[in-house]
């Protein structure tokens, strides 16, 4: 049988070499993970892309699919991403532009998209047929001035193109959106971040290049930028030490926690609301998989679970059952299903070799080339500027010689000899004389003229302000933060994810239902909460109900309101505040005593607390204090910042004062100070200047016999509210704070109530509206809600109404404002 191919005669190599298998086995398997871990899972640590990513917008761009044009098949897109620069399968480039269009995956997306790209259920995209997509918008930052040489590029797959090798990138994408890939022996997981926060750091380290990595992290203890991960599903990060870790060594690990509230049901019962998830969680097999938890007797406690969700966000609505606790019903969720552990590996390509970076090592990556870009592209344009400069100089020779000109170009054989002519007799380049030769005439007009020496000087300007960027580094960093600004002012917006203060896993703040309760503090410090809805609203002089009851020889010194979850500046007579978490208080019934205030407040023998502050009330402005002596202080709250456990000093008090009310202010309304003997005098909080935390301040009222401070209230000028003032026996009287005109400091000021034997000494001062709630408390215990319009409005210098009735032997405690607002 014969063969058509032909005989290939045998022809010995010129060199053979020998090679162990082991080697050869090593070396290859070394050259396929670079391949893949350069080629394929890795981002670049400067535009944050992986390949496909980067090809992806590249064709896009290149087809003109801009944010500003109509919306194409993305089965075009990607053919033509497949067939221009990444040959690797069709299914590979549409999930990555699939991904790249889904906002519970890129906390800023890419791609904007129409049609089904998938969903948090875990849905899978539909059909590239199906499906369209152009750029978003930011999408557009990527790639910026790439047609200004400003990126290195290369060939394509098969040389018939050339695509570039990293994105210019005005937006710090790598932190901003994250990354995540599987490489041969290395992985990466880079969580997205809020763009704000990354721009404001970046500009930071730009600023300040020797700065640690720790002046960039936001924390409770500094003021710096990027307070964690931000991620597109929102949810909750309960852990700073995993931030800490990832962004100082680029490794950490997160606890991210679901957003749910417990909700009071029509017919009693409770039920629990998830409307946020942790990232990259699969919604419909989380709940199949909590139901078949109740179903084994895993989870106990839950009748229903309901998925309400909608394109507005996550509603999953679990029905607790009758009588069960909801809060231990939560703690389950968390321990079980909603609380998911993020490992973060800051992993990605510097100079093309993978490196695992910190927090500023991602930055600085950025940075450099962002500095790298601007200096090619003004280099760019100022060569651009030189050679329209060069042929602007070259019309305005001819406007400035137009006959001659003209009778050259005449008197010329041909367009070259015309041109020669205009070289040789104005010494013109030869760029410029051919420019001059294509002139119209109609462009020899003076306005013409006018035009061109108009664009001459602004072409000088702007070669001016290119060889200033490109000579002085600082002017070359500040092009690179303006334009990040303006990133910043374009596309920030509010963080999604919030960093919870507790690392643990499942914190005691988060089992504790948020609601308003009365905090009651006795003299000898015993402290205790209670619901605030165990006291129903009663009319005014009223006895109300059992709210406490101190041993024997002990009486209730403070009362308040508050949230559980609030956090509280506790001012004491002796000068002192303390931070208290209210959650921390412990809950009993309305007849128990309450526990030692040494066991959340570390407080000095004889040390009560007199005043309450909200910390929610005082992002900014002032503390305005009184002492019984009179003394008036503000001092700025940022002063107080940062108050440890132990307590630190708010004002410095003579022996025989205390410190007795404290109120917040903005720095621009009025002071009102009362006195146990009914006297009260307003005056601008101005003449009280602001004074550091150690200072005891300026004399407010001027005090009478053994009359004493016992009130403080903050008022703007036009305050349509009332002042109440109610007195030790149980009166009281509401009178507009207008009927109290403003005095220089330091007067006697004017009568506010008698305090005759039948009212007793005022003991509380506050500014209400007829809508708030009011909480009352005798020291015997006994507590009395009512509101302020069951209190009559009245002059100044009147008795006053009865609020409370109070035992012959027992006295007003404390009041506490519950607003309206």
């Amino acid at each position: 049988m014969s063969s058509d191919v032909p005989d290939t005669p045998d022809v010995p190599a010129e060199e053979i070499e020998p090679v162990r298998i082991e080697d050869e086995m090593e070396q290859s398997y070394i050259d396929y993970a670079m391949s893949v871990i350069v080629g394929r899972a890795l981002p670049d640590a400067r535009d944050g892309l992986k390949p496909v990513q980067r090809r992806i917008l590249y064709a896009m761009e290149e087809m003109g699919v801009t944010s500003r044009s109509g919306h194409r098949k993305s089965s075009s897109i990607v053919g033509e991403t497949m067939g221009n620069y990444h040959p690797h399968g069709d299914s590979a480039i549409y999930d990555a532009l699939a991904r790249m269009a889904q906002d519970f995956s890129l906390r800023y997306p890419l791609v904007d998209g129409q049609g089904n790209f998938g969903s948090v259920d875990g849905d899978p995209p539909a059909a590239m047929r199906y499906t369209e997509a152009r750029m978003a918008p930011i999408a557009e930052e990527l790639l910026a001035d790439i047609d200004k040489d400003t990126v290195d590029f290369e060939s394509n797959y098969d040389d018939r193109l050339t695509e570039p090798v990293v994105l210019p990138a005005r937006v710090p994408n790598l932190l901003v959106n994250g990354a995540s890939g599987i490489a041969v022996g290395m992985s990466t997981n880079i969580p997205p971040h809020n763009l704000g926060e990354v721009i404001d750091a970046a500009i930071h380290l730009i600023d300040n290049p020797d700065c640690a990595v720790a002046d960039l992290i936001d924390t409770p203890d500094s003021d710096g930028y990027i307070k964690g991960p931000d991620f597109p599903t929102g949810a909750n990060i309960v852990n700073r030490e995993g931030i800490w870790d990832a962004y100082t060594e680029g490794r950490g690990r997160l606890r991210v926690r679901a957003e749910m509230d417990i909700e009071r049901t029509d017919r009693g019962g409770d039920r629990i609301v998830v409307t946020e998830l942790p990232y990259q969680e699969n919604k419909a097999r989380r709940i199949e998989r909590i139901a078949e938890d109740v179903q084994e007797g895993k989870i106990e406690g839950i009748r229903d679970i309901r998925d309400e969700s909608d394109r507005d966000g996550v509603r999953v609505v679990i029905e607790c059952k009758r009588g069960s606790n909801a809060d231990v019903v939560k703690n389950q969720l968390l321990e079980h299903h909603l609380e998911n552990t993020f490992s973060i590996i800051s992993l990605a390509l510097v100079d093309d070799q993978p490196r695992v970076l910190n927090l500023k090592e991602l930055l600085e990556a950025f940075v450099g080339h962002r500095r790298e870009v601007v200096r090619r592209r003004s280099q760019f344009e100022l060569q651009e500027a030189k050679d329209r400069a060069h042929i602007l100089e070259g019309r305005l020779v001819a406007l400035d010689n137009v006959d001659d000109v003209v009778d050259h170009i005449q008197n010329s054989d041909d367009r070259d000899a015309a041109m020669a002519a205009l070289r040789k007799a104005y010494d013109l380049s030869e760029d410029q004389a051919e420019h001059i030769v294509r002139m119209q005439l109609g462009s020899l007009t003076s306005m013409e003229a006018g035009e061109i020496e108009t664009e001459y000087e602004d072409v000088q300007a702007e070669i001016e302000r290119l060889e200033t960027i490109l000579n002085d580094e600082s002017e070359l960093l500040g092009v690179i933060k303006d334009e990040l600004r303006d990133i910043k002012a374009e596309y920030a917006d509010e963080r999604q994810t919030d960093v919870i203060e507790d690392a643990g896993s499942v914190t005691r703040e988060d089992l504790i239902a948020e609601e308003e309760v009365v905090v009651v503090v006795t003299e000898e410090d015993y402290v205790k909460r209670m619901p605030l809805s165990e006291f129903d609203p009663q009319h005014r002089g009223g006895k109300g109900i059992i709210g406490s009851r101190p041993k024997e020889g002990d009486r209730v010194s403070t009362v308040f309101t508050a949230s559980t979850h609030d956090y509280l500046l506790c001012f004491t007579n002796q000068g002192q505040v303390y931070r208290l978490k209210v959650f921390e208080l412990p809950e009993m019934g309305r007849t128990a005593r309450g526990t030692s205030a040494v066991n959340v407040l570390d407080l000095n023998d004889g040390e009560e607390i007199t005043a309450v502050v909200n910390t929610d009330d005082i992002d900014e402005g002032y503390l305005a204090m009184a002492t019984e002596a009179g003394y008036v202080k503000r001092t700025a709250v940022s002063e107080f910042e940062n108050v440890h456990a132990g307590g630190i000093r708010a004002v410095s008090l003579e022996d025989d004062d205390s410190l007795v009310d404290v109120e917040v202010t903005d720095g621009d309304g009025d002071l009102l100070v009362g006195t146990k003997h009914g006297m009260t005098i307003r005056f601008d909080e101005s003449d009280a200047r602001p004074m550091g935390r150690s200072a005891r301040g300026v004399n407010g009222i001027k005090l009478e016999g053994d009359d004493r401070a016992t009130g403080l209230v903050a008022a703007s000028s036009d305050d349509d509210r009332d002042l109440l003032t109610v007195t030790k026996n149980g009166y009281g009287k509401r009178t507009p704070l207008s009927e109290y005109r403003r005095q220089s400091r330091y007067g006697k000021g004017l009568v506010d109530i008698k305090t005759d034997e039948r009212n007793g000494p005022v003991c509380s001062l506050d500014a209400v509206s007829e809508d708030d709630g009011l909480v009352i408390m005798s020291e015997s215990g006994q507590i009395m809600r009512t509101t302020v319009d069951e209190i009559s409005t009245v002059g100044r210098n009147t008795k006053g109404v009865v609020v409370m009735s109070v035992d012959d032997d027992d006295r007003i405690a404390g009041i506490d404002v519950d607003s309206a607002e």
